[in-house]
């Protein structure tokens, strides 16, 4: 199976639009959403219609539980709120139960995918620090082989032994017999890794290899239209320098 994994879209639609061709370009069997397709960009309904209609499995990521009120977002800061709001006006009836509707977490053989920690994936605990990977060693019977996270935006991978955790450092690696795995998906719509272009991943359950894919994509057309809908100039900012 060849999966091609996406998260964190967060309504870029020229971000997605271009990591779904670079997936396509690989062979993909099935694509795998991690979740946060809403939330920041000017494009939450279109991204939401163009995961329902290419992607296998879903996971409810914690902007879509907000959007979906399956979440208070009270606790948020001030321009994130905002745009869950105006996300809430934007989205339409069928996206709206489509999102309440979303898993957790999905399992498909010896692979989870899920939005934050496998541990209690309703949490959407952050997993980004050799230190919080060293956390799961405890509960290694209730990790897959290998878990697929979104949340953080960045491309942190960790190899749980049963006596230490490891980052796992390149773009591409495989899979060792002798661990389990963490490996986050990377940002589509928003990256946080100085890297400025869309970030999905592919994973060959056959060959047990896993890469990062990275995607140019237009991103002053999707800068625009964040400042056009009034959302936060940060949002469309960030974007040009991938933090």
């Amino acid at each position: 199976m060849k999966y091609g994994i996406i998260s964190d879209i967060h309504g870029n639609i020229e971000a997605l639009t271009e990591s779904l061709k670079s997936l396509e370009s690989l062979g993909v069997d099935e694509i795998v959403c991690l979740g946060d397709t809403v939330g920041y960009g000017a494009n939450p309904e279109e991204c939401c219609r163009l995961v329902r209609e290419n992607a296998k499995y879903c996971v409810l990521g914690n902007h879509d539980a907000a959007v979906s009120d399956r979440m208070s977002y009270d606790y948020y800061y001030a321009a994130a709120r905002d745009a869950l709001d105006w996300c809430k006006k934007q989205v339409s009836d069928e996206t709206m139960t489509w999102l309440k509707g979303l898993p957790y977490r999905v399992t498909a053989g010896d692979v989870d995918f899920c939005h934050g920690s496998p541990l209690v994936p309703e949490e959407f605990e952050y997993i980004f620090t050799r230190e919080k990977a060293k956390e799961l060693i405890g509960h290694k019977h209730e990790l897959n082989k290998v878990t697929f996270i979104g949340h953080s935006h960045l491309t942190r991978s960790f190899a749980i032994g049963d006596d230490e955790a490891y980052n796992v450092r390149g773009t591409k690696f495989p899979i060792r017999d002798d661990f389990q795995y963490i490996i986050t998906a990377g940002s589509v719509g928003q990256p946080r890794d100085y890297d400025p272009r869309s970030c999905a991943g592919f994973f060959d359950t056959d060959l047990m290899e896993f890469s990062y894919i990275r995607s140019n994509y237009d991103i002053q057309a999707q800068m625009n239209k964040i400042l056009d809908a009034g959302l936060a100039y940060n949002f469309g900012a960030r974007l040009l320098v991938g933090v």
